[in-house]
């Protein structure tokens, strides 16, 4: 299993405006990215909730990239169990791995 990963660095977050399944837009903050048997794989947070400095943990949700004949990618959930839960081992172990508080 190939396996890749990255986070972005503190001076280049990305933000994403995703719409849901009933329309709605919601910023999101990428807060990791990887690639786990071949496909690639996005953790981002609220953006609301990436600002408020008060917060000691957050719920991230993971999205599954899917590319189109035509080469437009589209970020989708993960609706296989064992898919979601090897990809969510995957981040929590890079997450456990980095320090978000310290300083460079």
């Amino acid at each position: 299993m190939s396996e890749q990963n990255k986070l972005p660095e503190e001076e280049q977050i990305e933000k994403f405006t995703l719409t849901d399944e009933d329309g709605n837009e919601i910023d999101f903050e990428l807060i990791g990215s990887g690639e786990v048997g071949g496909v690639m794989y996005y953790a981002m947070i609220p953006a609301d909730e990436a600002e408020d400095e008060n917060r000691d943990t957050f719920e991230y949700v993971i999205l599954k990239s899917e590319v189109d004949e035509n080469g437009d990618e589209s970020l989708f959930t993960i609706d296989d169990d064992e898919e979601f839960d090897r990809v969510a081992d995957f981040f929590d172990d890079m997450f456990s791995t980095v320090d978000f508080d310290a300083e460079g």
